[in-house]
């Protein structure tokens, strides 16, 4: 697959399933052609300190020092920190290891200075030995709120503290209709070079849409003249990762590819679809550009083959 040198790609993207994609397309693609656009609606104060969840596993899954059996945090983690937080009684519903601890004083350290998101991520990447381009979706603080039983749950007490178990009846992202798109999003966007935008395998209603929430992201994915692909998040009727399937049966939707086409249906123009369903492939428009290939990613050349695929459906596009 020769992608053109002259074609640049963006990615929005998610946590786990987002930076396991992001990781195939550094692989392919050399720093100059691709941005990643990572959702922060997921962030939020903890301890003093600004959590990152998406961002860190992007950076972190990208330098290579990601813990691949969680999914979430780096490898070889110790947990002294956590331990002793214990004994004075403290808040550890969020487990932080020391060397996670580590990025999260930084961060807070280069925000006291002034430093924006954006810029804090530039830093940490350099740091990390990253040179493709990692950005927040905003500089702007967006917070993604789930509707229970009980009231309103800012998501990390939902997904963390209470581990998904109480039911979703709305989602909401507090902040979003005022917050601007990151400087490098915007210009990422705007190139006149950007050959197609690649949607991760993320969760739809909690990763992708507060990125698509973001002041005028939503209508301008709408009116780019270039292929707007994305990734089925689902395989058989299930998950990969994460509460998908669960907030969708929650929320009345169908457990398939075809909702999720239906979800970005005012701007996608390219669909990846899993083996196991490619027997649906005749559910979806038929205006929209197909590729149907292995979507399920546990080895490094599986996220490079899918990373492949999904250039090779933007060039047929193009």
């Amino acid at each position: 697959m020769n992608w053109p040198k002259e074609k640049k790609v963006l990615a929005l993207c998610g946590g786990v399933g987002g930076a396991k994609l992001a990781l195939g397309l550094s692989k392919i693609l050399p720093p100059e052609q691709l941005s990643i656009a990572v959702n922060t609606a997921d962030d939020f104060n903890h301890l003093g300190l600004r959590i990152c969840p998406d961002l860190d596993t992007v950076t972190y899954t990208l330098a290579g020092v990601n813990n691949q059996e969680s999914g979430w945090g780096r490898a070889n983690e110790s947990w002294h920190c956590m331990e002793a937080l214990t004994e004075l009684g403290g808040e550890t519903w969020f487990k932080l290891g020391d060397r996670d601890l580590a990025t999260h004083l930084f961060r807070r350290a280069q925000l006291d200075q002034g430093f924006s998101i954006s810029q804090v991520t530039e830093n940490l990447c350099r740091h990390l030995g990253i040179t493709h381009s990692v950005f927040p979706m905003s500089d702007d603080q967006v917070g993604t709120e789930v509707k229970t039983d009980s009231g309103w749950l800012d998501f990390q007490r939902y997904f963390v503290e209470q581990q998904c178990q109480p039911q979703i009846s709305q989602i909401r992202f507090v902040g979003s209709e005022t917050a601007q798109p990151s400087p490098r999003f915007k210009q990422a966007l705007e190139d006149n070079d950007l050959g197609c935008i690649i949607i991760c395998p993320s969760n739809p209603f909690l990763s992708i849409d507060p990125v698509l929430a973001v002041s005028g992201i939503r209508k301008q994915l709408a009116e780019l003249k270039k292929p707007v692909l994305a990734v089925s998040p689902v395989i058989g009727g299930k998950a990969v990762k994460g509460p998908t399937a669960k907030i969708m049966q929650e929320l009345a939707l169908e457990i398939t590819p075809s909702t999720v086409v239906s979800h970005y249906a005012d701007f996608l123009t390219g669909f990846v679809l899993d083996n196991e369903d490619a027997a649906q492939r005749d559910t979806l428009p038929a205006s929209l550009a197909i590729q149907v290939c292995n979507t399920l990613m546990i080895s490094l050349e599986d996220r490079i083959s899918l990373a492949q695929a999904c250039l090779q459906l933007a060039q047929r596009m193009s």
